[in-house]
Formats: C-alpha cells, sequence, structure tokens
C-alpha cells in the first residue's frame, strides 16, 4: 500500500502518474516532535503519511514526499523536538504547491498530521497558492475527520501522545511503540477551553502553551497528555480505516470539481 510515489517516479514516469491521477495529489504535512516516552518523534508524519499512502494506493492520486517538519515551539522543552517558524513553513509550501501546479497537479490534498497546531500556517499558504496558481487546495485533518468514529470507539478526548494517537501508532508501527514506557497523564476539564474538535461547548481558540508550562508538564508525564494505557490496535485499525475511506470521498469529489 505504498501508493503512487512522485520520488520514485522517472519524469516520463511521473508525467504518466500525474495525468492517470486527473491532476490529484496527496501531500502529507507532520512533525518532528517529543511524544511522550512511548511514541516516537515522527508520529505526527507517520499518520498523515500512513493515511495518504492507503489513499493514493486507492484511488491513484499522487503521493507527495512528506513535509517532515512543523510548528512546535511548545515541545521544545523536550530533545529532538525541531520547529520551523510558521513564516517559513508558508513560504515552503507555497512554492511546493506552486511546483506542483505547474507539472499539472492542480487540485491537492493537504494531509495534517499535527493537529491544529499547523492548521493555520498551512491555511495561509493554501490560500496564497490557490489565488497565485489557480489550483484547488484542501487540508485534511485526522481530528476533524474523525469526529464520527471517535465516539463510537470509547476513545478519550484529544490530548497529546494519548490513546488516539497511541492506538493508530500501534496499528501502522507497533515495532516503534513502547507500551511498557507509556505513562497516562488524563485530559483535565478546563472551563471554556478545549483543543478537541469534537468538544461541543464554548471553548477559546488555541495558543501554543508557554515554556514554564510546558516544562512542568514534561516533568509531571514525560510530555504525555490523555491515557495512552488505554490504547487498543483493533480501534487503532477502525480509526485508520475511517480516515482513509474519508480521504478517498474526499479526492473522488475533488476529481468532480473544476479548478
Amino acid at each position: 500500500m505504498k501508493g503512487i510515489r512522485l520520488e520514485e517516479k522517472t519524469w516520463e514516469e511521473a508525467a504518466k502518474a500525474i495525468e492517470d491521477s486527473g491532476g490529484v495529489a496527496i501531500l502529507p504535512i507532520g512533525s518532528v516532535e517529543q511524544h511522550g516516552k512511548h511514541l516516537p518523534l515522527g508520529t505526527d508524519s507517520y499518520v498523515a503519511q500512513g493515511i495518504s499512502e492507503a489513499a493514493s494506493a486507492a484511488t491513484g492520486a499522487v503521493l507527495i514526499p512528506p513535509m517532515w517538519f512543523g510548528w512546535c515551539p511548545h515541545h521544545m522543552v523536550l530533545p529532538g523536538t525541531v520547529t520551523i517558524r510558521p513564516e517559513i513553513l508558508i513560504e515552503y509550501l507555497y512554492d511546493v504547491l506552486g511546483s506542483l501546479s505547474a507539472h499539472g497537479l492542480k487540485k491537492v490534498v493537504l494531509v495534517n498530521g499535527h493537529r491544529i497546531v499547523n492548521i493555520v500556517w498551512m491555511q495561509i499558504a493554501a490560500q496564497k497558492a490557490q489565488e497565485a496558481f489557480g489550483i484547488r487546495a484542501v487540508i485534511f485533518d485526522p481530528a476533524y475527520m474523525s469526529k464520527e468514529i471517535v465516539s463510537a470507539l470509547d476513545f478519550g478526548p484529544v490530548g497529546h501522545a494519548e490513546e488516539i494517537e497511541t492506538s493508530h501508532m500501534l496499528h501502522m508501527h507497533e515495532h516503534i511503540v513502547h507500551m511498557d514506557r507509556a505513562i497516562d497523564n488524563p485530559v483535565k476539564k478546563t472551563e471554556r477551553y478545549s483543543v478537541d474538535p469534537s468538544y461541543a461547548l464554548d471553548t477559546l481558540c488555541y495558543v501554543p502553551s508557554r515554556k514554564s508550562d510546558q516544562e512542568k508538564h514534561a516533568k509531571e508525564s514525560g510530555g504525555t497528555s490523555g491515557s495512552p494505557t488505554k490504547a487498543d490496535k483493533n480501534k487503532g485499525e477502525q480509526y485508520h480505516d475511517h480516515l482513509v475511506q474519508r480521504m478517498v470521498e474526499v479526492i473522488e469529489e475533488l476529481r468532480r470539481k473544476d479548478v
């Protein structure tokens, strides 16, 4: 289920793949940041790439090499995290979209594995690219695209390296998940504030945490927010399949639309 990987093609093969795709590309975007003591730093990028690979294989959409880095200043208190300034990321993504457009990939699914932190700069880059290059770009975010299944799977609220991400990684990359090191740090209810897209009550918008808050959080739980010990590989597979099906639907809808 590798999908139609652009980087593996010769330029002639790429031209054929672009034509066969109907001009549809999938671009996974993630981050390299701490994910507690039990998940790898590349979790967000693995999430984005995993569902993108499956959707590419199912639809023939061209799979673009992932953007591994994202905006994650709130995780710099723990080793391995790499954060890129959003203004740099906007220009980077803008240039990628411009290149894809020049070769006929004018309908692009931007797949965000880094949840709400990446979305703002992705929106800005997508809007700029749509106006400049005449493309159509959509942002596919797993947290927003799984609201219809998370309750059925009895997952807890969105946190960080919690049972949702851990279940998904157990399904996709169990060999780099260390369940014996998982530490629960249940998401605490806070008045008028939640980062969970399925949260139904009034809430303030997200702002990355201050360094002092993150240092405290890191000491308490090793960087986890949620209950990863409740993770379940079978639930992760159901969650993954739901996301892939949704992306297939999005791609089919894009194909029916004019640029």
